[in-house]
């Protein structure tokens, strides 16, 4: 068995063991292909893994940086309380669409709003509308931008605030400094500036699955 099977397996398992088939989840997933959207949504569990942490926050207020078809989403709103709210942001309008078909049918379409456009221009329009702070910001879009949405991750910030950033180990491409790769050089920038912000309190976590080898970066506001 290949080291990749193993970790498919070691998955199903945690699958099978600790997260029930949730015919909405499973829905969601489905639309997404049918749709054509790109098969890069978290892992069911990973999938609960940010609901646990939602959750552990108690935040009533997420902010989500790249929404695909809103499977990580659902799991999301689904930690919020009655009266909490998810803002996700998308850039493509078929993708939002389907995230907000999808979202209607998990019973979510009241909690969450999907903002559709780039995301560093929402995110100056949500400044300009003098959005309040969120409890929790997740980030998962393009990678080179890294750098700006933890800029911009900060100003929607208050003490306490918890900044999660997915996929930044990339195989283990982050260690090498001489990458052509965008995304590696801007989750390195990422890296970077974490490290130097006085205001965060950070670690990362490597993770293997279903969606390979990679990782995530979790952070707390001081």
């Amino acid at each position: 068995m290949t080291q990749n099977e193993t970790w498919r397996k070691v998955d199903d398992y945690v699958v099978e063991r600790l997260i029930p088939n949730d015919p909405v989840l499973e829905h969601v997933l489905s639309a997404n292909r049918n749709s054509g959207l790109p098969e890069i949504d978290v892992s069911p569990a990973q999938g609960k893994l940010l609901h646990i942490w939602a959750r552990m926050q108690g935040a009533k207020r997420i902010l989500e940086i790249g929404t695909l078809g809103g499977y990580s989403t659902v799991w999301l709103a689904r930690a919020l309380p009655a009266e909490g709210k998810v803002v996700t942001l998308e850039l493509d309008p078929h993708h939002a669409q389907v995230a907000q078909s999808n979202l209607a049918l998990a019973g979510l379409d009241d909690k969450v709003e999907i903002r559709v456009g780039a995301a560093l221009q929402q995110l100056a329009l949500m400044k300009e509308e003098n959005q309040a702070a969120f409890d929790l910001i997740f980030i998962d879009a393009d990678k080179p931008n890294n750098p700006a949405y933890l800029q911009w991750a900060l100003q929607f910030s208050h003490p306490g605030t918890v900044i999660i950033g997915d996929n930044v180990i990339r195989e283990g491409k982050i260690v090498n400094e001489q990458s052509t790769d965008a995304s590696v050089q801007g989750v390195r920038q990422f890296y970077d500036l974490i490290a130097e912000e006085p205001r965060l309190t950070a670690t990362a976590i490597q993770t293997v699955g279903v969606k390979g080898y990679d990782g995530f970066i979790i952070a707390i506001v001081d």
